[in-house]
């Protein structure tokens, strides 16, 4: 998968998974993709302050774009 097609393919995880962020007050934006292994997000509005922001990142955000990009090995949060 070239660096274009992965960083299309994060996009439309987040795209899947933007809705339900959406909907608690939320949003996610995607910072960069390095060594096309690791994906940096911004976590954003209600999910920057949210108890469980972690377990969305690694449960819902990590996984979905996984399902896209299996080479993706981790997604970072940064703030």
């Amino acid at each position: 998968m070239s660096t274009e097609e992965l960083k299309l393919n994060v996009e439309k995880a987040l795209d899947e998974i933007r809705p339900f962020l959406q909907s608690d007050g939320g949003d996610i934006s995607l910072l960069s993709i390095e060594e096309d292994k690791f994906v940096k997000v911004q976590l954003e509005g209600a999910c920057i302050s949210c108890s469980v922001n972690q377990m969305t990142l690694k449960s819902g955000v990590e996984m979905t774009i996984k399902k896209y990009a299996p080479q993706i090995e981790k997604v970072i949060n940064v703030e």
